[in-house]
């Protein structure tokens, strides 16, 4: 009995010891597993890497959009860049590092636009406009100015390109790599045409009765030093902004006006008021047709055109004087102290309190520049008037040159309302003349007495 319960417990012990190896060994195995599994996360696969051989950039340009300019214009001229290099053959190699740069990428690119023997002006500093890699472009634009005296022709622009490009990369061991760039500068002309373009060249301008405020004439001689034939010319003057010059005729047809010809055109101008005795801008352009029938307008040239002094008078006359209760014909001078002849003046008179008149208009006729000319008026003082000067309104109606009506400033005319002096005052005066009426009276009555005395005697 005691054997058999050893046996048995000895048995359990055997068992539960194996047990518990087992779950030992499966922990240790579950561990080993957990770790691989870590370590396989940490560890990067391993890609294969790839390089290009033979490959280079190839840059080509053109201009996008038009390349014809009419002389005069300043564009915009938008530069395309093309880099159609290929990459020939491409190494793919698990050993290999992958370059960072292709062969045929284009980098660090600049462009430069120089004016050649052209006739324009380039505007824009050269450009940088970064890297181009293969099969891609970019764009440059330079803003270029065409010579207004360019003569109709296709013309280079020469262009330059500098670039650095990837020549070769050495890689040491596994994970190093030393890169070689080298730098080119090829050119790329490009061909701008100037277009033909009837061009205006003022050579003379006369005027004839230009005065402020007045209208008159101005003639100029006009001389096309384009390329162009031009027909159906009209030729035509603009006012400038705010000047005092407006044409009242602003067009001229020449009709057919070829390089190098000339025409005379004359035009009327007035000219404002308000303006000064000097030289004013004014405008002047051609509008034509091309002999391929399109429509064209010349560039606007602004010439200077001198205006007189304006048309003025002034009251020279002194000492005009009326007694009260007076009636009279006055005598006022007026001067012409302006640039311009007046013509046909007639002078006017305003009579207000205490002058009437039953004629306020006085004929002066011509007026050239200094010329004095008397008009006579006829006024009446009312007898209450208070002795002092008064100032009576004038101005002055005459027709300018292109017999245009005009109104002169207005002057002031000075009367003095005075005492008679001497039998006039005397007989002015309602007291004396009472006095003279009541001894003419009584002397009348005497003789008249005397005289029926003498009857009866």
């Amino acid at each position: 009995m005691s054997r058999a319960m050893n046996g048995l417990i000895t048995m359990r012990q055997q068992i539960t010891q194996f047990l518990l190896g087992r779950v030992v060994t499966m922990r240790i195995s579950a561990t080993i597993i957990l770790a691989l599994l870590i370590a396989s996360l940490s560890v990067a696969p391993v890609t294969a890497g790839e390089k290009f051989l033979y490959g280079s950039p190839s840059l080509s340009v053109a201009i996008s959009g038009t390349n014809q300019f009419a002389p005069g214009a300043e564009v915009q001229l938008p530069i395309v860049i093309q880099n159609s290099g290929l990459n020939e053959l491409k190494i793919v190699d698990p050993t290999i590092i992958t370059r960072e740069d292709q062969p045929n990428t284009a980098k660090l690119v600049t462009v430069n636009l120089s004016k050649g023997n052209a006739p324009v002006t380039i505007k824009t500093d050269p450009q940088m406009i970064g890297d181009v890699a293969g099969g891609a472009s970019a764009t440059a634009t330079f803003t270029v100015l065409i010579a207004k005296d360019a003569l109709a022709g296709t013309y280079v622009v020469p262009l330059t390109l500098t670039y650095t490009y990837l020549e070769t990369a050495e890689q040491y061991g596994t994970d190093s790599m030393r890169y070689m760039y080298r730098e080119k500068t090829i050119s790329a002309p490009l061909k701008v045409t100037v277009t033909s373009n009837a061009r205006l060249a003022v050579l003379d301008a006369e005027v004839e009765h230009l005065n402020v405020g007045t209208e008159g004439f101005l003639t100029l001689t006009l001389k096309n030093t384009g390329s162009e034939h031009a027909t159906k010319t009209v030729a035509k003057v603009a006012r400038n902004d705010n000047s005092p010059l407006t044409p009242t005729d602003s067009s001229v047809y020449i009709g057919d006006f070829a390089p190098g010809s000339t025409a005379t055109c004359t035009y009327k101008v007035s000219v404002s008021s308000n303006a000064e005795a000097q030289v004013y801008p004014l405008n002047v352009l051609l509008e034509y047709e091309k002999e391929d029938g399109t429509s064209a307008q010349s560039d606007t040239v602004t010439i200077g055109v001198p205006v007189g002094g304006k048309i003025e008078f002034a009251v020279v006359s002194t000492g005009v004087s009326a007694a009260p209760g007076e009636r009279k014909v006055i005598e006022v001078q007026y001067k012409n102290v302006g640039a311009a002849t007046a013509y046909n003046a007639q002078a006017r008179l305003s009579a207000v309190d205490p002058f009437t008149s039953g004629d306020d208009t006085a004929y002066l006729g011509d007026m050239a520049p200094g010329q004095t000319s008397t008009a006579r008026f006829e006024v009446s003082v009312d007898a209450g008037a208070t002795e002092k000067d008064y100032g009576l309104d004038s101005e002055i109606r005459y027709r300018d040159a292109l017999d245009n009506s005009q109104i002169s400033d207005t002057m002031k005319v000075t009367i003095g309302v005075v005492s008679q002096e001497g039998v006039a005052g005397l007989l002015g005066n309602p007291i004396v003349l009472a006095v003279i009426a009541a001894g003419l009276i009584g002397s009348g009555y005497y003789v008249l007495r005397l005289r029926k005395k003498g009857g009866s005697s």
